[in-house]
């Protein structure tokens, strides 16, 4: 796994092993980070359920101002630690260990892009997307990745699914505010 463009292009990151582990994809992230390409630079952005912080980290390298990870795993907040070290962006990051809901849910921060990534079939975006929704700024952007036959909510909170990209079994769908 490495990040692919910006400041940090080429660096490898760490991941932890396992079966309960799922990367995304290069070709995703990619694919991701061009649906948003124009938003990130400058965004304070929320990378929840952050697993390794790929994602954003890749936010970072690609010039977001911030990064707020959270992710309720001890060893994945550990592998992020890690992953902000090598590429030297522990200054523009915020890590917290915890509940994404009960994260977001006490939070202050507004924010301008969120990279949703839980795992898959367990109806947690369903659960979640209401509350981010509450914390975005209003011309901000949700991203969510989920397993291609996953079926998210139409809206969340004053946001409304936007756009649905799919990539083999994976979907990523964006919500933006309602006009």
């Amino acid at each position: 796994m490495r990040v692919i463009t910006g400041e940090a292009r080429g660096r490898k990151l760490i991941t932890l092993e396992g079966d309960d582990v799922r990367p995304t994809t290069d070709r995703v992230k990619e694919s991701l980070f061009n649906i948003i390409q124009f938003d990130v630079e400058g965004a304070s952005v929320l990378d929840l359920f952050a697993g390794s912080g790929q994602l954003g980290i890749e936010a970072l390298s690609r010039g977001a101002k911030h990064c707020t990870f959270v992710d309720a795993s001890n060893r994945s907040i550990d592998v992020v630690k890690q992953n902000l070290k090598t590429v030297g962006f522990e200054k523009r990051a915020s890590v917290f260990c915890g509940d994404g809901k009960m994260y977001v849910n006490l939070s202050k921060d507004v924010f301008d892009i969120a990279l949703l990534d839980p795992p898959y079939n367990k109806k947690i975006l369903d659960d979640v997307l209401p509350f981010v929704a509450e914390k975005m700024a209003d011309y901000g952007v949700i991203l969510c990745e989920s397993e291609l036959r996953e079926e998210l909510p139409d809206s969340a909170g004053d946001f409304s699914k936007d756009r649905e990209y799919k990539y083999g079994k994976i979907k990523i769908t964006t919500y933006r505010k309602n006009k």
